[in-house]
């Protein structure tokens, strides 16, 4: 039983790891285990190790990790991608050396060897289209293009000009300080990408999220019927319920299943544990920007909202709290008047309640189709389409 143990704790750990990485950050989670963890693999853990490393090497060593931070993380470099392959690539070798050898089988047939083969193929091919395709970079020959695109809504994008490229800097764009390049409808810079993700390329990175949250759900299911498939071939049931007079009920029967699973195919449960792990990981992050990308709002601007109306907020607070202390101020400068009752008092309004509501008016949601097909078809692309119908029409 050891084995199984240490087999559940890995897988525990595991989860619960990789969802503190990747979701930590989210607002669900403030003040719980999960951002505790999440703040230590993303920044106290380097933090600790800065100042060891400080500590035994001195300045010369701390300088030579700062410029390796650099290079991985404030400038394009392929090391993401290496791991995206090699993860892939691995999971998919260890995939099939232990598990091909079963296929066919009670459940799976042998054309499963070659499909699977095929929607790795497609993965890889989405992975390279987001990654090499332009995203929307903005030059001086296509700026007045990208201008038409979209208008400034004056809240949180006006007309000015970008201090690095110095050319105009149309709505929903911004400057990529990892790439050095102004993109249209930025969303975010993509590690995993070595890429930015922008107007042109947002359609290839949804395909991406999809296909790869199919390509781990399908892994994890074919996996699952693998297993179940080699109980029903070597008869575990019948051998237990017979020879050993194991009750013929779930109950009775699952813990041993379970343990002959663990003995016999571990590496086959941690590969389905795992693939199953990271769908549900890419189910979330695909519906997360599934709705950014529905009501036409990109994760860039999701955080400048953030920001505008939080602003908006203290503002219109610190105007109350201004008129209440003058309302005070003015009470106790008049004639006293007779008090007022408990009653009354308890039911009449705080200034700070008719603080002007801050509602986001998001100019671009132009509805549910209408989004979708700019996503599909960005702008540029159809007016580069209409240029050319018109030059040869």
């Amino acid at each position: 039983m050891g084995v199984q143990w240490v087999l559940v704790c890995h897988g525990v750990a595991t989860l619960v790891v990789v969802i503190s990485f990747l979701c930590g950050h989210w607002p669900i989670f403030n003040g719980t285990p999960i951002q505790r963890i999440h703040h230590f693999l993303t920044f106290g853990a380097y933090d600790y190790f800065l100042r060891f490393v400080g500590f035994v090497f001195g300045t010369k060593g701390t300088n030579a990790i700062l410029s390796v931070e650099n290079f991985c993380c404030d400038r394009p470099n392929p090391i993401l991608q290496v791991i995206y392959l090699a993860i892939l690539g691995g999971t998919f070798y260890f995939t099939a050396k232990s598990s091909f050898s079963y296929i066919p089988g009670y459940y799976l047939s042998e054309v499963h060897r070659y499909t699977s083969v095929l929607v790795v193929a497609v993965g890889v091919l989405l992975f390279l289209l987001t990654s090499f395709s332009d995203p929307g970079i903005i030059k001086a020959e296509n700026v007045s293009q990208y201008l038409s695109a979209y208008p400034y809504d004056n809240i949180l994008y006006s007309q000015k000009e970008c201090s690095t490229c110095k050319i105009p800097k149309p709505a929903r764009s911004k400057h990529c300080s990892i790439c050095d390049r102004c993109v249209a409808r930025f969303d975010h810079h993509c590690g995993w990408m070595n890429n930015c993700i922008g107007e042109r390329n947002t359609r290839y990175f949804m395909a991406f999220l999809l296909w790869h949250f199919l390509i781990c759900l399908y892994g994890a299911v074919a996996l699952g019927f693998v297993l179940v498939g080699r109980a029903k071939e070597l008869k575990v049931v019948y051998i237990l319920t017979v020879y050993y007079g194991v009750e013929n009920s779930f109950r009775g029967l699952a813990p041993h299943v379970v343990q002959w699973l663990l003995d016999a195919y571990n590496t086959q449960i941690l590969l389905m544990v795992f693939l199953a792990i990271v769908s549900l990981l890419l189910a979330g992050f695909f519906v997360y920007h599934a709705q950014l990308c529905l009501t036409n709002t990109t994760t860039n601007e999701t955080f400048k909202w953030q920001d505008y109306i939080s602003l908006k907020k203290k503002i219109n607070e610190a105007k109350a709290s201004a008129a209440a202390l003058k309302a005070s101020i003015s009470e106790m400068n008049s004639e006293r008047k007779p008090s007022e009752s408990k009653w009354r008092s308890f039911f009449r309004r705080s200034p700070l309640e008719d603080a002007e509501v801050v509602v986001k008016n998001n100019v671009y949601d132009r509805g549910f189709l209408r989004n979708l097909c700019e996503i599909i078809f960005p702008f540029s692309s159809r007016s580069s389409f209409s240029r050319t119908k018109l030059k040869h029409g």
